[in-house]
């Protein structure tokens, strides 16, 4: 099962919007970000929805960011692009006969549940200015200038 990758490359893109472009189209960001258009649009509309990012359609439009990011938490992101399931691993999909699944099933619930919600719980205590922070506590480690623009993509 490929990993869903949404939540990193919307945090990665808000990143960028507040700390290296005031606007950037939906082409700029698939460039950076490794995919295509169509699939920022998607993935920046939710964004867009709660109120996070605006957009302006053709020429000089693109992506702009509308709220600082000590106010968007990653639980505020992750709820933006859909709420995606956390793990790959789960209870058989299928119903089954067997008391054995059926022990199996419930024990798995539980125990995913419970680390679901201490995860989320986590992400409501990390701002998109946490990470951002991150990102420039690295540039420095490594001498380099925070405000130069970071090679993200070939």
């Amino acid at each position: 099962m490929p990993r869903d990758n949404r939540l990193s490359r919307s945090l990665h893109a808000l990143i960028h919007l507040d700390r290296h472009v005031k606007r950037a189209t939906s082409d700029a960001m698939a460039k950076m970000l490794g995919t295509n258009p169509v699939v920022v649009r998607r993935m920046m509309s939710g964004l867009r929805e709660k109120g996070y990012l605006v957009s302006e359609k053709g020429h000089g439009g693109g992506w702009e960011l509308r709220a600082d990011l000590h106010d968007i938490t990653l639980l505020d992101v992750y709820q933006a692009i859909g709420s995606p399931a956390l793990f790959s691993i789960g209870p058989a999909a299928d119903p089954s006969p067997c008391l054995v699944e059926h022990a199996v099933d419930a024990r798995l619930d539980q125990a995913l549940g419970e680390a679901e919600a201490l995860l989320l719980q986590r992400f409501s205590q990390i701002t998109v200015a946490d990470i951002a922070d991150d990102y420039l506590q690295k540039m420095a480690s490594l001498g380099l200038d925070p405000h130069t623009f970071p090679r993200c993509s070939d």
